[in-house]
């Protein structure tokens, strides 16, 4: 079928019956994974150890596949192949920097989370600064989540709608309400063995896409000719020059502190390595992680790569056959899709798995945060666990519903999606920064960690929205890979007439507004150690020994200076209940 919409965009194939089948199907195994955990498993959902926590009896791998789909969203998915399409492959270097981030997690920041057994990873902040930061480390990952997770919904929506016809606003609830179910229902466990279905699906998907693709095109050979001739491949860009989008430094060093961020003090991965055993457990996940991650992104890369060998002389973008370039993937998987019958159905599902990952492990996420963090402190009874299982289920079921009314709100602001990423970075350097603070250096007080937060998430905030805002008036241009369209045949060559674009005046935007994305995290964290650690001095720093050592990294042990009695963790946790106000810094010892 090849059908015309209102934009000018030619659709050629929509799904079948079976394609149908195969989403359907994935749905319903996901919704019966929370109906299970929620009525039939022999431990019920209705404790708090066991709704966030598993029981802390999860295995190694369900959590492993858990993790793999919770940081691999559908945006990566969709959005990897498009930026090797447009851009070449210079971001495939993200790679680099994965084992660094898994050992540097392993040693530095995770013996602390798990020698303290908390719930929220802000419930640290509490313990090492005081519960006014706690709350702003709290907020700031809770709105964080509740911009992301509207993002990453739509975006695998958008493919939806684009490849079967059927409406945005009709779908998004659809899906959206299985999660929320098997997530209200099932807690972490029910998260867990979706997220681990999820994961098969997803790399059956882009598996069976790249290999595909690379036999009709005619070989890795053929690609990587295309690919080479075209000036795609680029590894090893030196330059220094800060405000280049992409180069070696930037994707590898920049990126390592992103991904430290989104790994080391997330609540999603804390609150899944302590559901581990062990912390040896712990740290077998996280190497089981970082390998997921690197195959399902070179893979991603790769098949970006293969869409472009494919197109090489017909460009879809530039005939209008597709309206952006982030819907390269889904028109590929429906133009090879005739010799497979139900392979846009695995596809779709492999996405929207994704996707779906992305949002329970938010929605559990955030449930403990606002639950630990917002809630308990607040109610001065003590609380059933049957109760607090309850309120649990309700936060899941009123956050996500308000991520789905937000989705449409995505729909409606056109740069919102194109920059998430940058965005992102705002909240990551911020939180690592503070979190860094408290863990390597003791002399670092409440009052700093505080000022540190919130300056570096104003500084980062004022370079990202000036940015985007910039990118968007078209003040700032990246150079793109070329693209032909003289392969093409007469009727797409007959609607590639531009419209008349009137001239810009091009203005010189500020020196900070150009600089790479990549950098921003790094710029966070070293903005809010910096400020943190300066207020920190002006205003009676902490004395090193007087701070408990299971609130600092064990890196910094040796070189702490020893005192003959040190303050126990049970004595903050106690002079943090009784005197909050008192104890909401490491006092001197007279």
């Amino acid at each position: 079928m090849n059908v015309t919409e209102g934009n000018g965009v030619h659709v050629s194939k929509y799904f079948s019956w079976l394609d149908f089948l195969v989403f359907g199907i994935m749905l319903c195994l996901s919704a019966l994974i929370g109906v299970y955990f929620a009525f039939f498993a022999k431990k019920k959902q209705n404790t708090t150890s066991e709704y966030l926590m598993g029981g802390k009896t999860m295995g190694i791998f369900p959590i492993s596949m858990s993790l793999i789909a919770s940081y691999i969203s559908g945006i990566s998915l969709l959005g990897l192949p498009a930026e090797m399409y447009v851009y070449g492959t210079q971001y495939m270097m993200i790679m680099c920097p994965e084992a660094f981030v898994s050992v540097t997690m392993a040693l530095v920041y995770l013996p602390v989370f798990y020698k303290l057994q908390i719930t929220s990873s802000y419930e640290y902040l509490n313990l090492r600064f005081s519960q006014t930061v706690r709350l702003m480390g709290s907020i700031i990952f809770i709105v964080k989540m509740m911009l992301y997770i509207p993002i990453v919904i739509y975006v695998p929506a958008l493919a939806f709608s684009q490849v079967t016809g059927v409406n945005l606003h009709l779908i998004t609830p659809i899906v959206c309400v299985v999660c929320i179910f098997y997530t209200t229902l099932g807690g972490l466990k029910a998260v867990v063995w979706t997220d681990t279905l999820q994961t098969f699906l997803m790399f059956g998907g882009v598996i069976i896409v790249m290999i595909l693709g690379t036999i009709n095109v005619g070989g890795p050979n053929v690609v990587w000719e295309r690919s080479e001739q075209s000036g795609r491949l680029e590894f090893f860009n030196l330059n220094i020059d800060p405000t280049v989008r992409h180069t070696f430094w930037n994707v590898s060093f920049g990126n390592y502190f992103y991904w430290l961020a989104s790994c080391s003090v997330n609540q999603a991965m804390v609150q899944r390595c302590l559901a581990m055993p062990t912390i040896y457990k712990a740290n077998i996940t996280i190497l089981i992680l970082a390998l997921g991650i690197l195959g399902i992104v070179t893979m991603s890369c790769y098949t970006g790569l293969v869409i472009y060998a494919t197109f090489y002389n017909c460009d879809p973008v530039s005939t209008h056959t597709i309206g952006k370039a982030d819907q390269l993937l889904p028109y590929f998987v429906m133009e090879i899709s005739e010799s497979v019958p139900g392979l846009p159905g695995i596809f779709m599902s492999g996405v929207f798995s994704a996707a779906l990952s992305s949002m329970s492990t938010g929605l559990n996420s955030m449930t403990g945060v606002i639950f630990e963090d917002l809630i308990r402190p607040v109610i001065k009874r003590p609380i059933s666990e049957a109760y607090a299982s309850l309120i649990m289920k309700v936060i899941v079921a009123l956050i996500g519903t308000i991520c789905v009314g937000m989705v449409f709100l995505v729909e409606h602001m056109g740069t919102l999606v194109q920059a998430g990423k940058s965005l992102a970075g705002i909240t990551a350097g911020s939180l690592l920064g503070v979190f860094s603070l408290g863990m390597f250096f003791p002399w670092a007080n409440a009052k700093g960690a505080l000022a540190g937060g919130v300056l570096s998430m104003a500084f980062v905030g004022w370079i990202s929205i000036g940015s985007q805002i910039a990118i968007a008036k078209g003040f700032i241009k990246f150079p793109t890979k070329p693209v032909s369209i003289e392969g093409c045949e007469a009727n797409l060559l007959n609607s590639t007439v531009m419209p008349a674009v009137m001239p810009v005046i091009m203005q010189e935007p500020l020196y900070m507004y150009r600089i790479s994305y990549m950098w921003y995290t790094l710029i966070g964290v070293v903005t809010a150690i910096t400020v943190g650690l300066v207020v920190s001095f002006l205003t009676q720093p902490n004395r090193p020994q007087d701070v408990n050592t299971d609130l600092l990294t064990p890196v910094i042990h040796r070189f702490l200076p020893s005192k003959e009695k040190r303050i126990e963790l049970q004595d903050y946790k106690q002079d943090m209940t009784d005197h909050p106000k008192e104890s909401s810094e490491c006092q001197h010892k007279e």
